[in-house]
């Protein structure tokens, strides 16, 4: 993603790095030239959008999409109103550099062709944007509460879609908002003190002061189980080695989001915690037969399940037991429709970790990742290393007939809906003041206190 300095200080960051924080892809300067989706969603929805309160969302998600009952059938007036292009674009969760919605990037200049999120936001017209520290977003409070504000009304411009932002605040040593928010311990520690109540308060702590800046989607929680000691990505990330004992804390932590108000993501399907490669900067590959991949793996993300997760996101690693094609998750068809969508049952979103990592782009180029991650059932694309070109590659696609139209809308509506859910066709309010309460600072002073 950024230039070579800015690389180098991303490569000492992966050391701590969440598996949806990208590597910082070469070789992605994009021309300004590049195509960009025209808005065309009617004024209409987004005029009903505008009576739905934040405040009135149910607290919690049925995971086969549904929109809760409140206002159904606004994202499907959303999606009618729709061309092809917007719906490619929605598919598309990006990164913007910058910590105002209106300050100048050379960063955004030179891979979106545009100078200012805002204006990122308003030429691309993405589903999403995922906010990082190393790409500027975060330096205050007020600041990250200001930019999310303009971002959201940058995406309403024209009658567009509302935007989902999102971050990766699992806690512990994945913490974007590490010195805005309240410390709150880590999946291990949590996990250590055997308490699921933990989990769920440590989650609705987290949602309450994300949604107070703006941030309606946390890629949390971690749903591996770390069963590897040498696994060098997921480890102290997860709630533990026994699924019996994980599978409990990530539903607990699914009620807990949901309580905020807030997004919720089960990551790593079908389940990185055997892994002693990194998939930043490797393809890892894990033999589980499917009988133990149904024990061990699957417990969690069953359990994230059946608690109502918003979003699963996939891994970018091969389990040849599984799918014998030599492709990683993300792009398997097998994987992600076969055991996720048909197996678990899962009518959700399914994301893909960050596309510019090493673990996905090994046997393909970028613009055919995109299209066999939308193949294999992936609804939301997480960072593409250059968006205009795989903006370009998945309208290629469906213009060709490879991908059906039917098949974007299923994801685009399915997207929709989940921004339904959480309130982003509503009001946009923030509240940065409400950042480390009395209150949350006692859950975190007593999950501490028991994890030791």
């Amino acid at each position: 993603m950024p230039a070579l300095r800015q690389g180098v200080v991303m490569l000492a960051a992966l050391l701590v790095a969440g598996c949806s924080s990208g590597t910082g892809a070469v070789g992605a300067q994009t021309s300004p030239g590049a195509s960009a989706p025209a808005s065309s969603a009617a004024s209409t929805a987004s005029t009903a959008g505008s009576a739905a309160s934040a405040d009135t969302t149910p607290a919690t998600s049925s995971s086969d999409g549904s929109s809760g009952g409140s206002s159904k059938g606004l994202a499907e007036r959303t999606l009618a109103a729709m061309n092809l292009r917007d719906k490619v674009a929605q598919l598309f969760t990006v990164v913007v550099w910058g910590p105002k919605a209106g300050a100048p990037s050379k960063e955004n200049q030179a891979r979106y062709g545009v100078a200012t999120p805002a204006e990122v936001v308003e030429k691309f017209r993405p589903g999403g944007v995922i906010l990082f520290d190393w790409a500027g977003n975060v330096s205050g409070a007020g600041q990250v509460a200001a930019l999310t504000t303009g971002l959201r009304e940058a995406a309403r411009k024209d009658g567009g879609a509302p935007l989902v932002i999102g971050v990766d605040q699992e806690n512990g040593i994945v913490s974007r908002l590490r010195a805005l928010v309240t410390k709150l311990p880590g999946a291990a520690q949590i996990g250590a003190t055997g308490q699921t109540a933990n989990a769920r308060d440590v989650a609705r702590v987290t949602g309450e002061e994300l949604r107070a800046l703006g941030i309606s989607l946390d890629f949390a929680p971690v749903a591996d189980v770390n069963v590897n000691p040498r696994n060098p990505v997921i480890g102290p990330r997860a709630y533990g080695s026994d699924p019996k004992k994980v599978a409990p804390m990530v539903g607990a932590a699914v009620d807990g989001f949901h309580a905020a108000k807030v997004a919720s993501v089960a990551k790593h399907f079908p389940g990185h915690g055997d892994t002693s490669v990194d998939s930043h900067t490797g393809l890892p590959v894990i033999k589980h037969t499917m009988s133990k991949w149904r024990t061990l793996d699957a417990p969690p993300f069953r359990t994230a399940i059946a608690h109502g997760v918003d979003v699963v996101m996939s891994a970018h690693v091969v389990m040849p037991e599984l799918d014998p094609s030599g492709d990683p998750a993300t792009l398997s068809h097998r994987i992600l429709t076969g055991l996720l969508r048909d197996e678990l049952g899962f009518g959700g979103v399914i994301s893909t970790d960050a596309l510019d990592m090493a673990g996905v782009r090994k046997k393909y180029g970028d613009s055919e990742v995109v299209v066999r991650a939308v193949l294999a059932g992936a609804d939301m694309l997480l960072m593409p290393p250059n968006l205009p070109k795989a903006y370009d590659a998945i309208l290629k696609a469906v213009k060709s007939g490879r991908i059906s139209e039917s098949r974007i809308n299923e994801s685009v509506l399915r997207i929709l809906r989940l921004k339904e859910r959480r309130g982003l066709f509503g009001p946009i309010r923030t509240d940065p003041g409400a950042l480390r309460s009395p209150e949350h600072l006692k859950v975190a002073q007593r999950v501490f206190a028991q994890s030791r």
